[in-house]
């Protein structure tokens, strides 16, 4: 990218000093399990899953991805069915993530960036901790200070809750974090709790806003880099 210019980040009310990160579709290839589970959970409860359903559960929390998955097929489930679809899809998934988890292209080198920089680093995720705990032995646990998971917060993404508690874990205002995302309802999440917002996409286009930047890959991503999208998303 272009040499970094110190100037857009005068305006703001404290440089880049964390970076949050989504898990599923920015960090690692899990998008594309979290398709096969979707639509198995679909055919579990009685039929395939539309393309129109499948997209909108993409990035959405565990609890309002599996009560679209019954609207799309025309089913209103009790709270008790609910319960066990979602823990359906829990050990369906936990066997997917077992088998092994692919990393986005580069990934793992943004990752120790990062570190390298001194930054602080937060995993961001819809994903439940179950889920999340199996995860983390492959992103490795020494690459966050810590992680937020979306049975933690009052709300999960498109909500703020995730970012905001990840903000203040580090003792960050929103503004000082760089949050990276694939989805539209990820991005819509940190837009909302004041983060800029590196968006890469993955499954679906993102639509842009004020506070978000955009780059293809993770790949060759320096810590110049970070400066420069973290400044250039400051409004």
């Amino acid at each position: 990218m272009s040499e970094w210019v110190e100037a857009p980040l005068a305006v703001h009310n404290g440089a880049l000093r964390a970076v949050l990160w989504d898990m599923d579709g920015t960090l690692l290839e899990s998008e594309r399990l979290w398709d096969v589970g979707m639509r198995e959970l679909s055919l579990h409860l009685g039929g395939p899953m539309s393309e129109e359903t499948r997209i909108a559960t993409i990035g959405g929390p565990m609890d309002l991805a599996v009560y679209r998955t019954f609207a799309g097929l025309g089913l209103e489930p009790t709270e008790d069915e609910q319960a066990a679809a979602a823990v359906w899809l829990t050990e369906y998934m936990r066997a997917l993530f077992a088998q092994g988890l692919p990393w986005r292209p580069g990934a793992q080198a943004a990752l120790r960036t990062v570190r390298e920089a001194g930054l602080g680093s937060v995993l961001v995720t819809n994903t439940e901790r179950a889920l999340c705990e199996v995860a983390l032995d492959t992103l490795g646990r020494e690459h966050f200070d810590h992680s937020v998971c979306g049975d933690e917060v009052p709300a999960g993404k498109p909500d703020p809750a995730p970012y905001l508690r990840a903000a203040e874990l580090l003792g960050l205002d929103p503004a000082q974090c760089l949050a990276v995302e694939d989805s539209p309802t990820g991005a819509a999440a940190a837009d909302a709790a004041g983060c800029t917002v590196l968006v890469v996409p993955s499954l679906v286009d993102v639509p842009g806003s004020a506070r978000r930047v955009f780059r293809s890959t993770l790949e060759g991503l320096s810590a110049e880099d970070l400066h420069e999208l973290h400044g250039a998303g400051v409004r």
